[in-house]
């Protein structure tokens, strides 16, 4: 076992590593930026060092720097969290070449599942259900033409190095191709520095329903079942669920062995997740794969308690899994609190907390990393916290995350609590009856 893990990134994931880290006795290094000085994760962990400016480029996405104090404080292992470098296989690379080990996965899976086009030639070939479209990128315009035609309208255009619905446009008749496939082109290669397309069926009504994996280093693997991820704004995730409404008791044992197929087609090491979209029709379709600890992890944490963090760092380490396949035994639901003003398009609210207090009770967890006084940048994204309510059933979840948000005050900068507390009372959410277009006409009041 790991004697002492840096952690690579900030805010509340970061806590919630060291947290567990200290319930298996293993040392912590923080790393923060010159803007993070005075955030909880620097304060708790063992070690800290100052890495860098406020900006990611100088600090949390500085890979010498990170390196460097890794080295200095005898760490022999790096948990990345989400975001940041934690898909970077260039990071893990240089992590093995230092003799550190990445916690995540290595830099061949990280390449294989991070191209879009290559992850889904894989999945065919694994026999793993796909969105039809195209084979590989698109060499042009009249290509693509001649693909949708074959598959027919609507389409859409997605970048191969994509993400957070950048490079992506919906296509609904032949006459728009061209210019939509200019725009997600010209979108792409600023975004990403890659203008490479590909073609799917676009897929109405869906529910974007996860799959949460764990892989050994001895090529067994295991799902721990599925997230609801359906509730997003603009491709950014607002609330999750598990179990999900629309799932049934087949449809989850078919998904989760086609997440298992996914995992063991590219030996994965490590925890991760399998992305699915599905339709009215409850057929399923792999989207991607993500290599890394997802931010609503906790949720599956809860209804099958079993520690995520902990069984990244024990597979990293070497040691194997059980292999056992997981099926939630309660339900569990995740707000997002997000300093974002509902109210005005959702935008960005950083700033002083002035007063803060936090619900507790029976069924409630709160993953954060704030207090008052905090300062929250605006260098970073602007999650505040992870409400959490965990129930026997769904509507007992919804009825002790209404309870929650009530006594949730955070004063000082605008949040995403208005928007949360309305969507509990919303008849359609509570009988479940929603797709990722949900909040397309959901009427803040």
């Amino acid at each position: 076992m790991f004697k002492k893990i840096l952690i690579a990134n900030r805010g509340e994931i970061a806590l919630r590593i060291i947290r567990t880290c200290k319930e298996m006795g293993i040392k912590t290094v923080a790393v923060y930026s010159t803007a993070d000085r005075e955030s909880l994760h620097v304060r708790f962990a063992d070690e800290a060092v100052c890495i860098g400016p406020p900006p990611s480029k100088g600090s949390y996405l500085n890979i010498p720097n990170i390196i460097a104090a890794a080295e200095i404080t005898n760490s022999d292992a790096i948990h990345p969290g989400y975001g940041f470098l934690s898909e970077n296989s260039k990071f893990s690379a240089i992590c093995a070449k230092n003799k550190i080990k990445f916690i995540g996965a290595t830099p061949e899976q990280i390449d294989g599942m991070g191209d879009k086009s290559n992850a889904k030639n894989t999945m065919k070939l694994a026999g793993v259900p796909t969105i039809p479209g195209s084979e590989g990128l698109l060499s042009s315009v009249e290509e693509g033409l001649s693909v949708a035609e074959k598959i027919k309208y609507p389409v859409i255009l997605k970048a191969t190095a994509g993400g957070g619905g950048r490079g992506m446009r919906i296509v609904w008749k032949p006459e728009d191709f061209e210019e939509e496939w200019n725009v997600a082109r010209q979108e792409a290669g600023a975004a990403f520095g890659n203008d490479g397309m590909y073609l799917e069926k676009f897929i109405e009504e869906p529910r974007h329903i996860e799959i949460q994996i764990a892989g050994d280093q001895y090529g067994k693997a295991c799902h721990l079942s599925e997230r609801d991820c359906s509730i997003q704004r603009r491709h950014q995730k607002l609330l999750e669920e598990t179990p999900s409404p629309f799932m049934t008791k087949d449809l989850r044992e078919k998904m989760g062995e086609a997440a298992i197929k996914a995992a063991l087609a590219v030996k994965y090491e490590g925890v991760g997740t399998v992305e699915f979209l599905v339709d009215k029709h409850r057929n399923f379709y792999f989207m991607e794969m993500n290599t890394r600890i997802q931010v609503e992890h906790p949720i599956t944490e809860e209804v099958i308690n079993y520690d995520l963090i902990k069984e990244q760092i024990k597979i990293a380490s070497g040691d194997p899994i059980s292999g056992k396949n997981y099926f939630p035994a309660m339900h569990a639901i995740e707000c997002r609190i997000n300093a974002e003003d509902p109210y005005n398009n959702f935008r960005p609210s950083p700033g002083r907390i002035t007063n803060l207090h936090v619900p507790g009770g029976h069924g409630v967890r709160v993953d954060s990393h704030v207090y008052a006084g905090y300062t929250i940048p605006s260098n970073y994204d602007s999650m505040i916290s992870k409400l959490i309510t965990i129930a026997q059933t769904r509507e007992e979840a919804i009825n002790t995350m209404e309870r929650a948000l009530s006594e949730y005050v955070i004063e000082g900068v605008k949040t995403t609590i208005p928007f949360h507390t309305q969507l509990m009372k919303n008849e359609d959410f509570r009988k479940g009856n929603y797709t990722t277009k949900f909040l397309e006409n959901f009427k803040l009041l």
